[in-house]
């Protein structure tokens, strides 16, 4: 359906029209990566709209038992971080015993539980985990002092990432404050219609980050930063909150915006290596930023940026769309992987942990050789002056 024959619905769902199941259908549908916001030549905020429709969908559709069986579990364990650490044992365990190559080859799950399938093939390799320090001090004089959003699956599934955010921080100038007793910042649950959850996620972020005293929130994984950024919008009733989440979002940048603004000073170590640059949905749409991430890589003498065709159109992730919809996913992310690989890139680059899960799964069943990193990990090993092969960039000869 067209994006005006969503809003007639949205109206007609807010003035009181019954959520039946096949209204409901064409939200959920709905990949939410905002390229609708982009695209709308009347300037229409379909992000705002199509938030507050999932949450009155939430609040007086009955879903089916195993939908909301299925809902409870992905939000009983990925927006807390201690059961995803404690999932990580045995994940990792699972992952060295041989038993995904031997499920994806004969299709034995996908055949009997799609969307639990669809939620295996996502998960990445796991290493070591790997903590980041309470404070990182500035290199040299200190420009800024900012606190770091570790997040949820990034901190868990990605901790590199968080670690080279630090470093890189740090080494433009930055004092890096990272609040151990942050928790979930709610992006899932806003995303997703769950607005008294994603309510409470907010408060504890303001509190945990206003005690740190910081002069910017940054943050690296770009669904976050976008629900962050709205704290003023999912906190605007609440007396106590109003006002200090206006001046909490007006604070937070992507950890790309905010080295654009600040200026780079760190030498910068050459890297020769092609990369396809992924835009993040919640990254490029929500955000509006694109030039920052691009501008800052090709800081990095060596390495050459090639664009990818239909850039705007979604990897199919669109945080947890793709395990409720894993069909459609599949298609979206079998695309965006066609049309990385077609760019001849070595590297695929990104700035959401989302994207990274989906598109990895995407090229490893098309068998492609190509390797996965964060913008900032790309950024980190140039600073350090690390080899090309600390990217997890595939050996050509083999």
């Amino acid at each position: 359906m067209r994006e005006p024959g969503r809003v007639y619905l949205m109206k007609a769902g807010l003035e009181g029209e019954p959520m039946t199941d096949s209204m409901v259908q064409h939200f959920d549908a709905c990949l939410g990566c905002m390229a609708c916001v982009t695209a709308c030549p009347s300037g229409v905020q379909y992000d705002r709209l199509i938030e507050a429709t999932r949450a009155q969908i939430e609040r007086n559709h009955d879903r089916s038992p195993g939908d909301r069986a299925l809902r409870s579990a992905i939000f009983a364990l990925f927006p807390y971080k201690r059961r995803l650490r404690a999932l990580r044992g045995p994940l990792r365990a699972y992952q060295r015993s041989g038993l995904p190559r031997l499920l994806r080859r004969t299709r034995l799950l996908e055949r009997f539980a799609p969307k639990l399938a669809a939620m295996e093939s996502l998960a990445p390799p796991l290493g070591k985990r790997e903590r980041v320090p309470a404070r990182v001090p500035a290199v040299g004089q200190r420009r800024a002092v900012v606190g770091l959003l570790t997040g949820c699956v990034q901190g868990e599934f990605f901790p590199g990432v968080n670690s080279a955010s630090a470093r890189v921080l740090a080494a433009e100038g930055c004092d890096v404050i990272v609040p151990p007793s942050q928790g979930c910042c709610g992006a899932l649950s806003v995303h997703n219609g769950r607005e008294p959850e994603a309510q409470a996620f907010a408060r504890a972020t303001v509190d945990v980050f206003e005690a740190a005293g910081v002069d910017t929130v940054v943050v690296n994984a770009a669904g976050c930063g976008s629900s962050m950024k709205e704290y003023a919008e999912l906190l605007a009733d609440d007396p106590d909150y109003a006002e200090r989440a206006r001046e909490f979002s007006a604070k937070v940048r992507d950890i790309s915006e905010f080295l654009a603004e600040l200026g780079t000073v760190a030498e910068r170590h050459p890297l020769a290596v092609s990369i396809a640059y992924h835009d993040a949905c919640h990254l490029a749409h929500a955000q509006g930023v694109r030039s920052q991430p691009r501008a800052l890589l090709s800081e990095i003498p060596g390495l050459e940026i090639r664009e990818i065709a239909d850039a705007a159109i979604c990897c199919g992730s669109a945080g947890i769309w793709n395990v409720l919809n894993p069909e459609p996913a599949r298609e979206l992310g079998d695309r965006k992987a066609s049309n990385i690989v077609a760019t001849g890139a070595s590297l695929l680059v990104t700035a959401n942990p989302g994207c990274l899960m989906q598109v990895a799964a995407s090229l490893d069943r098309q068998g492609a050789r190509v390797g996965m990193a964060h913008t900032i990990e790309v950024l980190d090993a140039s600073i350090r002056g690390l080899p090309v092969s600390a990217l997890r960039v595939p050996d050509p000869l083999r």
